[in-house]
């Protein structure tokens, strides 16, 4: 496993699976999207807002961006 970080993401959808939820963001200045898993099930987010994200890269068969926490990027919210 390897850890992750990115800033100035926008929080776009989320959902819920059995196992885990499952929240798609976007990059306001690069324009990409992340698909980020919470197997915790304890994270939630406002639209509109914008997130620092981290967590772990699980590698085994398929890429997974697994959320270890976040807060909210008052950093970047100006831009």
């Amino acid at each position: 496993m390897f850890n992750f970080s990115a800033n100035n993401l926008m929080f776009v959808s989320k959902k819920q699976y059995e196992k885990c939820n499952v929240f798609i963001f976007k990059d306001k200045t690069t324009n990409r999207c992340y698909k980020i898993y919470d197997f915790l099930k304890t994270a939630s987010f406002d639209l509109g807002k914008l997130y620092c994200i981290f967590g772990k890269i699980n590698s085994s068969d398929k890429l997974y961006l697994v959320l270890d926490g976040f807060k909210e990027d008052k950093k970047n919210a100006s831009l």
